[in-house]
């Protein structure tokens, strides 16, 4: 499914309001959750696991993983109480709780959790906490800050987003750090790297219509061929500006026409033709075009694959696209890994 369908598939939400919801009770519960009121501290399954499964994986207190993933619960916290209200509760709704917590106890509730959780579970759970754009938002910029830019986290967000929906982490940006993202990107990238991301911050692919120039996709088919495979060296400029201002439709086509030129598909001519960072960026915006479910599986699948997991891309992706379409997600991690997301979660 190409990308910009996939905001409208509301079957794939796995996370919806809660009916006869009131934030009231639900903040007393946390309350008590966090002064030690009610049973005592567990070990969870993978906490992800519990947000992304909330039918199944709730009530598993098993240690999260088989490779010493564990949380770090402070004695008298109420974890599982602390799950069963957050992951089934829709964002909204959350920030509902959040603003009654503060009535009822004076205290910031994101700032509360923070103190009694730790590690993996606290990282989780204050995602859960963040109002959607904020949190990209906040994930961009922990990508850039420090010594070191994580491009990956980058590349994924500004790649699958479309240009409404950058256009509010772009305000959530500045509202929160006081600095423009597009601005920040250009400081913390440089070459083509960073031409590329200004030019997907832009949002020009954003044309849902269905209509395709068939004219147009072939000249565009064409010049990527001279940019690339029929040249000494590669105009990475004219790959940029195609794959960065083309519609989703028109990309599809392009593709296609692509492969009678070159005789391989364009994936194989980007490997070929760029390397590092680059060739993640515009392979990301290929997979994104083709199929955003199959994308984000295989995000997932990657981040969990071998030695360790990469925790903040299984949290980022699993809390980002709850409620949006992490349903039509499990189905493609299903078909393309011979396995259920649950199960290599657990």
């Amino acid at each position: 499914m190409a990308w910009w369908k996939a905001w409208i598939e509301q079957e794939g939400v796995t996370v919806k309001s809660s009916s006869h919801f009131n934030p009231d009770p639900d903040a007393e519960t946390l309350y008590k959750a966090m002064k030690g009121i009610g049973v005592g501290s567990q070990l969870l399954s993978h906490q992800a696991a519990a947000f992304a499964f909330p039918s199944s994986a709730l009530t598993s207190v098993s240690p999260w993983g088989q490779q010493g993933h564990l949380c770090c619960i402070p004695a008298g916290t109420n974890e599982q109480a602390i799950i069963d209200v957050l992951t089934k509760r829709s964002n909204t709704q959350r920030q509902q709780i959040a603003k009654s917590f503060k009535a009822q106890f004076g205290k910031d509730l994101t700032e509360t959790l923070k103190s009694e959780l730790s590690g993996k579970f606290e990282r989780l759970i204050v995602a859960l906490m963040y109002p959607p754009y904020r949190y990209e938002a906040k994930e961009l910029h922990d990508a850039m800050k420090g010594l070191g830019t994580k491009e990956g986290v980058i590349i994924e967000i500004l790649a699958s987003r479309t240009k409404n929906q950058l256009r509010e982490i772009m305000k959530a940006y500045e509202e929160d750090y006081g600095s423009s993202l597009e601005e920040d990107i250009q400081a913390d990238t440089s070459g083509y790297l960073e031409r590329i991301l200004v030019c997907l911050l832009q949002g020009s692919r954003d044309d849902v219509s269905s209509f395709v120039d068939p004219g147009l996709a072939l000249q565009d088919a064409q010049d990527l061929y001279a940019a690339g495979e029929k040249i000494r060296g590669t105009d990475e400029m004219k790959f940029i500006t195609i794959l960065c201002t083309r519609s989703a439709t028109h990309l599809l086509r392009v593709f296609e026409e692509y492969e009678k030129i070159a005789n391989k598909s364009i994936e194989d001519s980007i490997k070929s033709e760029t390397h590092g960072s680059l060739e993640e960026a515009m392979l990301t915006v290929v997979k994104c075009t083709q199929n955003l479910h199959s994308y984000f599986a295989e995000r997932l699948y990657y981040a969990m694959k071998g030695a360790g997991t990469c925790d903040g891309t299984l949290i980022r992706n699993i809390v980002s696209r709850s409620e949006i379409d992490l349903n039509l997600i499990k189905c493609h991690f299903k078909k393309m890994y011979g396995k259920t997301l649950s199960s290599m979660i657990m």
